[in-house]
């Protein structure tokens, strides 16, 4: 009996007599509550099957699913939960996540109070509330799904109560208000499962046909929506329409004439139907986009990121389309090619969706049309005229400095586009990108400063009336040219000697020179710190010392007997002149040479009674630290460095402050083996690579601590830098091999070389 023309009253009659009176509650409130609809189409006897499953919820046991096996090899699941926003979407996407295809369905959700069978009216039922019934009074819902696997796929009984498993468990998160989480694992759930199926859709965008209809109920607007099937339609579609805020009360789907229909019952974020023609639009356009960028997120190394990402910058993009009839932005970002870009792109970095895409998403879409054609790195000249260029246009210091972080901000995001989008990109050429830049930069800075100052003061002088030169210097990872992502930019300023300027106003030099240095820090605007940060601790005396020092100070202080530690002898093989007077340069690198590679004995064991300390103090216990822990990067960096110390001055081939031509340097020297080197030259460019992949995330140069094995960010870690296997638990099992196979040989070398810490 399906009761299609019965009251409310008539089916609570035909129903009673199948339940206990302890059930005739539960009974009650069922039938005044459920859409009258749900009576129309289910026969009494699934009806009286849903109100058994119904009477099995309570505030502790959310959710109950039933299979049953159909003829032609469907499934039919049934999910009776209490009602939450975006259950709809969950589910849809825990079905398709286990590799079900959607065929057809219906969903009922309660009303909030009683209905009558037509109108809609309150009923006047006393309806009791025991305590021996908690949760009687909640909102439930109804979902049937008729599905089938995908082509080859099965769904047996283990799958089964793996389905009822991660059901209980999103619906759990759902009741506790975790709804981002609850998305963030489905997401994860069923892109992993898309990514195995990627050759039979990737690409295809099938046009979404959606209409508006507020005539056919008097409390929801309906959604009419024809389209191709793709997988995991139903919910790519609903996932949008919860991102949006849109509410779904009941919704019937099927497939007809291989087309899906669809029907949504919706109503705003207020409870309210859609009826303003604009909203209609902005949310047919965005509902559309989400659906079609869900199907990119197989190219997202964290997809639930990509797709929050995606949704906010809809809204800027939504919102400029809503100024203008025809927006260059909304037909960019509708091209099938860009979606897999901005999945990889929103996916990779929470840094550069902040600091850069979200507030300046007007310079994302030139830089995306244009970012293949531009080589990662462009010729030095061409991007010196371009800089002056802008630059030139300026008319005040204020602007000229506005320009230059403007410029510096794009290239640096251009640079780094182009490492997250086409992976095969060498950490050399990364690094050299990254320093030409930073040379270019410090160069146009220096230019601009100086004029500022000397507009006030005269140019510096030294006391023979000669012009006095400066020179700023590279250390660290700057000066050996291996900056990486998020690298901060370590510099030493050094000027010709004692003098004044030449203006009315002269000062000392000292006075110029230390105030060219504030200058030059506060001009070059970074963007948090470690992005393009100017760290200037590695001059003498440190934090205590000047900004920056005359020529003669630098190579008394830097001397036998001179009051540099050991650790400063070490750290100054990485200096190189980069901006600024040629000759001063290359007076302090010739000085770097005597001072670094003068074969006076230097103390191994200090060394690495340093370096014991750096464990104790940088790495926390039960973690990994891919820098600092035993066999991090810097036992590559200081393996070569000591070994750089002690033999440089016999071997002049070694004084170089790049770590891998100094490495490959060793082995032409004969103290490294072939074998060695390959070992530590492949560890130290994958432990460069995760360092980078770590990084990428919050743009933090301190972010290097590696997220628990088996953990959800050491799976996107594992994404992020190339791990990409259809089997994310398999990739993160190989980087997790890898870390343990690269940091063991390091390791072992260091330890063989120089003895255990």
């Amino acid at each position: 009996m399906t009761p299609a023309s019965h009251s409310r009253e008539d089916i609570l009659a035909t129903l009673t007599p199948r339940f206990s009176e302890s059930e005739q509650d539960l009974v009650r409130d069922f039938v005044s509550r459920m859409d009258f609809e749900y009576f129309s189409h289910i026969p009494i006897d699934r009806v009286v099957q849903h109100l058994q499953l119904a009477a099995k919820l309570t505030p502790d046991h959310l959710c109950e699913l039933s299979v049953l096996d159909l003829p032609g090899g469907q499934t039919e699941i049934t999910v009776v939960a209490y009602d939450y926003f975006s259950a709809f979407a969950i589910i849809c996407g825990l079905l398709s996540s286990f590799g079900l295809t959607i065929e057809e369905g219906r969903i009922y959700t309660f009303a909030d109070q009683p209905q009558t069978p037509r109108t809609g009216g309150v009923v006047p039922w006393p309806t009791r509330r025991p305590k021996s019934r908690p949760g009687l009074s909640r909102k439930k819902i109804i979902d049937v799904f008729h599905v089938r696997p995908v082509r080859g796929g099965t769904f047996d009984e283990e799958d089964q109560t793996r389905l009822r498993q991660a059901m209980t468990e999103m619906i759990q998160l759902l009741d506790s208000g975790r709804i981002e989480e609850s998305r963030q694992q489905v997401n994860r759930r069923l892109v992993e499962r898309l990514g195995t199926q990627q050759s039979s859709f990737s690409g295809l965008l099938h046009t979404v046909q959606i209409t508006f209809d507020n005539s056919q109920s008097s409390t929801d607007t309906v959604m009419d929506i024809r389209s191709d099937d793709t997988p995991a339609f139903l919910y790519a579609f609903a996932n949008a329409l919860a991102m949006r805020n849109v509410y779904i009360s009941k919704a019937r789907f099927a497939i007809e004439d291989g087309k899906l229909h669809d029907q949504f019952f919706v109503r705003n974020r207020h409870g309210q139907k859609l009826t303003d023609p604009a909203d209609q639009q902005q949310l047919r356009l965005t509902a559309v986009l989400i659906k079609q960028f869900t199907h990119a997120l197989t190219w997202a190394p964290n997809p639930a990121k990509a797709l929050e990402a995606f949704d906010q910058f809809l809204d800027l993009i939504v919102e400029e389309a809503g100024r203008s009839k025809k927006s260059h932005a909304l037909a960019f970002i509708s091209d099938k090619k860009t979606f897999p870009l901005l999945a990889r792109l929103f996916g990779a970095s929470d840094f550069l969706w902040e600091d850069f895409l979200r507030r300046q998403h007007g310079n994302l879409l030139p830089l995306l049309e244009d970012y293949r054609d531009a080589p990662l790195i462009k010729p030095q000249a061409a991007l010196r005229k371009e800089l002056d260029r802008l630059v030139n246009r300026a008319k005040t210091d204020e602007a000229r400095k506005e320009a230059l972080n403007r410029i510096k901000d794009q290239e640096l995001f251009r640079i780094d586009m182009k490492h997250i989008v086409e992976p095969g990109t060498s950490l050399a050429d990364f690094s050299l990108a990254l320093t030409q830049l930073a040379e270019l930069i410090l160069e146009r800075t220096t230019k601009d400063c100086q004029a500022k100052l000397n507009r006030q003061y005269g140019p510096p002088r030294l006391a023979t009336k000669k012009p006095c030169p400066f020179v700023i210097l590279g250390m660290g990872k700057f000066g050996g040219r291996e900056l990486g992502y998020a690298s901060d930019i370590e510099v030493l300023f050094v000027y010709g000697g004692a003098g004044r300027t030449s203006g009315k106003q002269g000062i000392e030099n000292s006075e110029y020179f230390e105030r060219l240095a504030q200058e030059l820090l506060q001009w070059i605007e970074a963007k948090q710190e470690g992005i393009f940060h100017l760290d200037v601790r590695l001059r003498p005396h440190g934090g205590k010392g000047s900004l920056s020092n005359p020529f003669d100070e630098i190579t008394s202080y830097y001397s036998e007997q001179g009051l540099a530690a050991p650790f400063e002898r070490q750290a100054l093989i990485k200096l190189r002149q980069v901006a600024g007077e040629a000759g001063l340069g290359k007076q302090v690198e010739a000085h770097r040479d005597r001072y670094v590679y003068s074969g006076v004995p230097w103390n191994l064991e200090t060394a690495l009674e340093l370096r014991r300390q750096q464990l104790k103090q940088l790495v926390e216990r039960g973690t990994i630290n891919v820098k600092h822990s035993p066999g991090g990067v810097v036992d590559v960096e200081y393996a070569v460095q000591y070994l750089q110390l002690m033999h440089g001055h016999k071997h002049p081939v070694l004084r170089t402050p790049n770590t891998m031509q100094a490495l490959a340097a060793l082995v032409e020297c004969g103290i490294v083996t072939k074998q060695d080197e390959d070992n530590l030259r492949k560890a130290y460019l994958f432990l460069r690579m995760l360092i980078d992949g770590l990084r990428m995330v919050r743009g933090n140069a301190k972010d290097l601590v590696l997220p628990p094995t088996g953990s959800d960010d050491f799976i996107f870690l594992a994404r992020r830098v190339g791990y990409t296997t259809d089997d994310w638990q398999a990739g993160a099992r190989h980087l997790q091999s890898d870390i343990e196979k690269h940091m063991g040989s390091v390791r072992d070398f260091f330890e063989k070389t120089f003895g255990k810490l």
